[in-house]
């Protein structure tokens, strides 16, 4: 499995839940210090500096040019399309935003010829729509980050007067974890 922008929110909560459901994990992140803390303060199996090199290349490497059976990105864009380089035979990628705002369109002709997909989730919709499923779920989780079973790291905190400098903080990618206004 690999993990877009592993030391992000949403990637340390999916590492955390792959590696709770058994799965070696493959991450992304902009420095050998962060992928070493989420080694060894998360468990990560494979880190890949995306600065570096080519994840799609080490994610090739790493699982023997299988490739993945399942990519979660955050990311968007260009790296959502070479995300889908990185599928396996049957494998699935799943977007959960498009914190790049880049605006590349995605050519989905190579999913066809490994009869990959593309899944695109958003938590509001789903919410709404599987209330019964989600609400459960959701509840479930924040009893594991009571518990400290799941947890929520938070990178910094700037109160609302200074959302500039917090949006400048989540720009410079030297974020681990979540950046928080306080109003």
């Amino acid at each position: 499995m690999l993990i877009q922008a592993g030391a992000g929110g949403v990637g340390l909560a999916a590492i955390q839940l792959a590696k709770r459901a058994g799965a070696t994990v493959i991450a992304t992140a902009g420095s050998d210090a962060k992928l070493a803390r989420l080694r060894d303060e998360f468990g990560l199996d494979h880190g890949v500096d995306y600065r570096a090199r080519s994840f799609v290349d080490a994610v090739r490497e790493i699982t023997g040019g299988r490739g993945c059976d399942l990519v979660v990105d955050s990311v968007g864009g260009a790296v959502l399309q070479d995300s889908l380089a990185c599928l396996g035979y049957r494998g699935r990628c799943i977007t959960v935003g498009d914190a790049s705002r880049s605006g590349k369109q995605l050519d989905v002709a190579s999913l066809s010829a490994g009869n990959r997909s593309l899944t695109g989730v958003f938590l509001g919709a789903e919410s709404f729509f599987q209330r019964a499923r989600v609400h459960p779920m959701i509840a479930r989780h924040i009893e594991d980050v009571a518990k400290g079973a799941l947890r929520v790291v938070v990178d910094s905190r700037f109160p609302l007067a200074e959302a500039a400098a917090a949006h400048a903080r989540v720009e410079s990618r030297a974020a681990f974890g979540r950046v928080l206004l306080i109003p």
